[in-house]
């Protein structure tokens, strides 16, 4: 399988979601991928909002299942949330309970006026009704395979398929 060139699809997104954005639009990124695209998303979109992290590990619905993955990060929301519009970025969207996860911690922190989602990749198989309103590009990947975004030289995000 052909894998698109990780940058250029960060550079496609950002076009696309520039003329949808309000200037008090805060991205917030979803660790680890997830902060990779947000911040070269941040960057290309000149936004003048702080960018957020989250770490969503507390709050999956497969916690008790899965436990804690072993690298916790922190979450940071350095601005308010309270009546701003916020865009959840993603590298890879699957099921949907990644994004749940996101917004129930997001709220949290305050009632945003609304909240979009941006990712890099969606490759289908939803669990939950979640649907990006911007999209780099969409694949079909087959079972038992995951799409994996990783940082190579220079800090290049490059997209592996990996054994799930």
């Amino acid at each position: 399988m052909q894998l698109p060139d990780a940058e250029g699809l960060c550079a496609a997104l950002a076009e696309r979601l520039h003329p949808g954005l309000h200037p008090d639009t805060a991205l917030v990124g979803i660790h680890t991928g997830g902060v990779w695209v947000a911040e070269r998303l941040h960057a290309a979109l000149g936004l003048k909002t702080a960018l957020g992290r989250l770490d969503v590990s507390f709050y999956r619905d497969d916690f008790s299942r899965s436990g804690l993955h072993p690298q916790l990060k922190s979450s940071d929301i350095p601005f308010e949330v309270e009546e701003r519009p916020i865009v959840i970025v993603d590298d890879v969207l699957y099921t949907g309970r990644t994004i749940r996860a996101a917004m129930n911690e997001i709220f949290d922190y305050g009632r945003p006026a609304r909240i979009d989602l941006a990712v890099l990749i969606d490759r289908g198989g939803r669990e939950l009704p979640v649907c990006p309103r911007w999209t780099g590009e969409t694949l079909q990947v087959e079972p038992g395979k995951n799409l994996q975004l990783e940082r190579g030289e220079g800090n290049r995000l490059i997209l592996r398929l990996i054994d799930a």
